[in-house]
């Protein structure tokens, strides 16, 4: 059975505890890298201002009683009538079992309720399966560049999703 925890700063620990673990098992999906969150970056206040993000939810996947998957909505700094998916992450042992797209789908929701238009998020060009992920779901590219990539080979790809229900 999937469940789908909204998490606050006081849930850092296990934020932390997925948030590692994406970073260790698919190192080229995120635009930080697992270097910059241990060691010195490793701090209490860190993880807990990550879960701060003014107007942002945060949702950790529960199957069977195990944590499996993350993902983030975020306000667009300037933009109302849009809202990002970012730190989308399943395990590779819950991939196929309708994770994903159950994050997707609440974050859809929460952007829908905050009066987001489109959903936007960001992803690398070579990463296939998560493209086709958000194709399943209704995003398309908008031909904007987004970030560019830590190895100055490209930008990551911005996708968009038109919202319904939307006021």
């Amino acid at each position: 059975m999937l469940e789908l925890r909204t998490l606050t700063s006081d849930d850092w620990p296990l934020w932390r505890e997925l948030r590692l673990a994406a970073l260790a098992e698919a190192p080229y999906a995120f635009g930080s890298t697992l270097a910059e969150w241990q060691g010195d970056g490793d701090r209490e206040e860190r993880w807990r201002g990550r879960l701060s993000i003014p107007g942002a939810r945060d949702l950790v996947a529960v199957l069977d009683g195990r944590p499996v998957g993350m993902s983030s909505g975020v306000p667009v700094e300037g933009d109302t009538t849009a809202a990002e998916l970012i730190s989308m992450w399943v395990s590779p042992a819950a991939r196929g079992h309708g994770v994903a797209d159950g994050l997707i789908d609440a974050i859809a929701r929460w952007a829908v309720a905050r009066g987001a238009r489109t959903l936007l998020l960001s992803v690398r060009p070579d990463n296939t399966n998560a493209t086709a992920l958000y194709a399943r779901h209704g995003f398309t590219d908008t031909g904007e560049l987004g970030e560019a990539l830590p190895d100055g080979s490209g930008h990551e790809r911005v996708l968009a999703k038109p919202l319904r229900g939307a006021a």
